[in-house]
């Protein structure tokens, strides 16, 4: 008897790495499979990197470091035993290095944070789910969720260009989190613990864990991934109220 030959599956369309840019914001899902089919990175991660610098830039000439310092080391216990001048001296050289900081991370920090957080999530997924994930396909899903910043980044430059000179908090200096219904004098644990509950800190950990579930949907079903990816956030943010409670 004669067989029909049955036709091979046509490959699904690659999406472009524009197309990717706008399709984590928009259709993260259908996105995500596509990075995890063959990874990239290089595109979100420049474009995190000029926001970056951008934003690095307006801070530094929005923000007095060296009022803040002062502010700072005059809530500080252990500055206290420090004489006025011994104040200014030790204000007038940190300013000098923040800004410098501040320069190195705009410059570097979407790549480290590309490589840290997807490291971490690919041990995390591989050992609680045996998800199989590559760095490939981990260092390619953190850097993709970096594009929030497409969002957050006008929303930051915005609240520097509004507000006057040297009233900004460096340290949340856009209220999308909890930390910006407490009061000043709060204890500093109970700030870093609302500071971390951020909507653009959720909306990443979403992304993560809709990329990673991409990875092996046969044993990332359900909440499954969204669990893992808050797991390891929250870890975290024991570990950072711990040492801001032991430390203040």
């Amino acid at each position: 008897m004669a067989t029909t030959p049955v036709p091979a599956a046509e490959p699904r369309a690659s999406i472009s790495p524009l197309g990717r840019i706008v399709g984590v914001l928009f259709s993260p899902k259908a996105t995500f499979e596509d990075i995890v089919r063959k990874p990239s990175w290089l595109l979100p991660v420049l474009i995190s990197t000029i926001l970056g610098i951008v934003s690095t830039v307006v801070m530094n000439q929005r923000i007095n470091w060296r009022d803040y310092i002062v502010q700072q080391m005059e809530k500080s216990p252990s500055a206290a035993q420090l004489s006025t001048e011994q104040k200014q001296q030790r204000a007038e050289v940190s300013a000098k290095v923040t800004v410098y900081i501040v320069y190195a991370v705009g410059a570097v920090g979407s790549v480290f944070f590309a490589l840290i957080v997807g490291a971490a999530m690919m041990l995390a997924y591989n050992v609680l789910a045996g998800a199989g994930a590559t760095f490939s396909q981990s260092f390619g899903i953190a850097a993709h969720t970096l594009l929030v910043g497409i969002v957050s980044t006008p929303i930051f430059l915005l609240v520097l260009f509004l507000r006057p000179p040297g009233t900004v908090d460096p340290e949340n200096p856009v209220a999308t989190n909890l930390a910006a219904f407490l009061p000043e004098e709060s204890a500093k644990w109970l700030l870093t613990l609302c500071k971390s509950i951020d909507i653009f800190t959720i909306w990443m950990l979403v992304l993560l864990a809709i990329g990673f579930a991409a990875v092996n949907p046969r044993k990332l079903k359900g909440s499954k991934p969204y669990v893992i990816a808050f797991s390891v956030w929250g870890a975290l943010v024991v570990v950072k109220v711990l040492w801001a409670f032991i430390f203040s």
